[in-house]
């Protein structure tokens, strides 16, 4: 067969890149992006990026803002500014992430949402061509609800489990992006798996989980599998509603020939379904601390992208020469 592993997955599922790398987001095309502090943080380390990073800076003093509230102002510019550069090279939307540090927050989460969206606007961008992503904790959820009533759209991140797909769904968010990878990860460590079949894989199970119960139930939440950890992680969810691929397995499912079947469909639904029981904030903190797996990652995920604005905010001071000035 000539035609790709990536050509034929497009067929059947939305390809998202997840990436703030701009030179491959133009080479592979998607419809949509996401990105997260990580990748951004990765980004502003690139010399092609600092133009983008001295513009975001000055626009930050610009606006009269002072010390680390300065460097923190300087990190939302530049955020939505890759963005903006973003959107310049597909047709879709892009999810842009609140600051980690507000997910258990749900009125800051709301506010932050409210400014990264202003910027935005006042670069031209439509507001539907943006998702705001949030972290898919209670408080999370919450601020993803308000939002969504006054018509923001949001994408529930660090997702590990039924419970918070669940909430999502009763909050109408957007999207939720369920983690493959990290789940995988989390159960090599746990059980001392070296490797798992894609049928036995637990993250491909989680969301083909997750997938299933929200067709059953007619929820319109849309369903995008993130974080992989090989193109055999990503063809094994084809047919979900969108898949959100690093450059490097873009790469590899583009060298690759195989033939693609699909692996979800609206019409399958192998697990019998239980009529929905609504979730109230006990329940759901319950739920989250009875499965360590999601409890340990949700957490760390959490820790890891606080980390990585850290590690942007230290760059920026040292960039600027404002290292010493801040901490005296």
């Amino acid at each position: 067969m000539n035609q790709s592993a990536l050509d034929q997955l497009k067929n059947l599922t939305t390809i998202v890149a997840d990436s703030s790398d701009l030179s491959a987001i133009e080479k592979f095309r998607p419809l949509d992006a996401t990105t997260n502090p990580s990748l951004i943080t990765a980004a502003a380390n690139q010399p092609e990026n600092k133009e983008l990073i001295e513009t975001a800076f000055e626009q930050a003093k610009s606006e009269g803002y002072h010390d680390d509230l300065l460097i923190e102002r300087t990190i939302d510019i530049l955020t939505v500014k890759f963005g903006v550069e973003i959107l310049n090279l597909i047709e879709g939307r892009v999810s842009t992430e609140v600051d980690a540090a507000l997910s258990y927050d749900t009125e800051a989460t709301i506010a932050k949402a409210k400014e990264l969206l202003a910027l935005y606007q006042n670069y031209g961008i439509a507001q539907n061509r943006i998702l705001i992503k949030i972290a898919s904790t209670w408080e999370g959820i919450q601020a993803a609800k308000a939002l969504e009533a006054e018509g923001i759209h949001t994408n529930l991140t660090l997702l590990f489990g039924l419970h918070q797909a669940q909430a999502c769904a009763e909050a109408n968010v957007t999207l939720i992006s369920p983690f493959v990878g990290r789940i995988l990860d989390w159960y090599k460590k746990s059980e001392n798996v070296d490797h798992y079949s894609i049928d036995q894989d637990p993250g491909v199970l989680s969301v083909k989980k997750i997938y299933q119960f929200y067709k059953h139930h007619g929820i319109k939440t849309e369903i995008m599998g993130a974080s992989f950890r090989s193109i055999e992680q990503v063809l094994g969810l084809a047919g979900c509603d969108l898949l959100t691929v690093s450059p490097s397995l873009l790469e590899a499912l583009e060298n690759d020939h195989r033939e693609v079947i699909c692996q979800l469909n609206s019409h399958q639904n192998q697990i019998q379904q239980k009529e929905i029981v609504p979730l109230d904030k006990h329940t759901f903190k319950q739920q989250v601390e009875h499965d360590l797996m999601s409890a340990q990652l949700l957490q760390s995920g959490i820790d890891g992208f606080i980390k990585a604005r850290e590690q942007l905010n230290t760059l920026l001071r040292q960039s600027f020469g404002l290292d010493a000035e801040i901490k005296a």
